[in-house]
């Protein structure tokens, strides 16, 4: 069974790398990124099995033509995948207004909005998927990630309700939450811009650890990732609503779920009356 795909943030990374396997197995895919030209070498590669569309998952109208598009030149879509990403890096106190609105309009609004649009089509033909790349970040938090987990979370939450509104209609929804992979986010990240020596001891590791994300050998390549999705969208049945992708992942939702269940029994022994 072939599969029209439309995945956004398609410019390098994971996003590229999920572009590129599903053409290779195939599919058909609408791979959007910011600047068209980062989309040249996909579509020369990969001809006719990829349409590039400039999308800044930020603009509504862009994001409506986007959708418009891909129904029309691959005749529907199956799979929306959720992948345009952006980073601010920054302690609570250091992240303004701005920055932070920018940091939610990425991860939250975008894919948000690209699903409402995407749903009627799916609806109508009773089958597809919507996948919403999230992160580890979306069941934990990292000191100077702040706005960036947020919207992780935010994520996740919409993806949990939507994964029930949507199963009557035979279309399945889930958070994919990757560990670390090879790519160049860790240097990508934006700095917030009112940076304090207050925080650097807290932060600074975690900006490290970043910074060499894309040559470490301790993590995935984006192909595996691109693997793990496709793997996903072909499996039977139901799917888990939040899903660990890559080495290492199960095991950090494990610490992640060790950690709540000793902060419920914190708070029961401070709900527990004095005797």
């Amino acid at each position: 069974m072939t599969r029209r795909w439309l995945v956004t943030g398609c410019s390098s990374g994971l996003g590229r790398a999920l572009a590129a396997a599903a053409a290779e197995a195939g599919d058909t895919v609408a791979a959007t990124a910011r600047k068209p030209v980062a989309l040249a070498e996909l579509r020369q590669r990969h001809g006719g099995r990829i349409l590039p569309l400039t999308l800044d998952v930020r603009d509504a109208d862009g994001c409506a033509r986007a959708v418009a598009t891909a129904v029309d030149r691959l005749g529907g879509l199956d799979v929306l995948v959720n992948n345009a990403g952006n980073g601010v890096f920054g302690a609570v106190e250091e992240v303004g207004d701005e920055e932070l609105r920018d940091q939610l309009e990425t991860l939250v609004v975008g894919p948000w909005r690209l699903a409402r649009l995407v749903l009627p089509v799916l609806r109508a033909q009773g089958s597809g998927h919507i996948l919403n790349v999230s992160s580890l970040a979306g069941r934990m938090s990292f000191p100077g990630l702040a706005a960036y987990t947020t919207g992780k979370h935010a994520l996740e939450g919409m993806t949990q309700a939507l994964a029930e509104e949507a199963a009557p209609f035979g279309i399945r929804v889930a958070a994919l939450e990757p560990a670390g992979y090879a790519t160049g986010y860790g240097t990508s990240l934006m700095d917030a811009a009112d940076r304090s020596p207050v925080y650097r001891d807290a932060t600074e590791p975690m900006r490290g650890q970043l910074r060499t994300m894309a040559e470490s050998e301790l993590v995935g390549r984006p192909e595996d990732f691109a693997r793990e999705v496709l793997r996903i969208v072909a499996a039977d049945g139901p799917l888990p609503v939040r899903i660990p992708v890559g080495v290492g992942s199960v095991d950090y939702v494990e610490a992640s779920v060790r950690a709540a269940v000793a902060e419920l029994a914190a708070v029961r022994a401070l709900a527990d009356p004095v005797t």
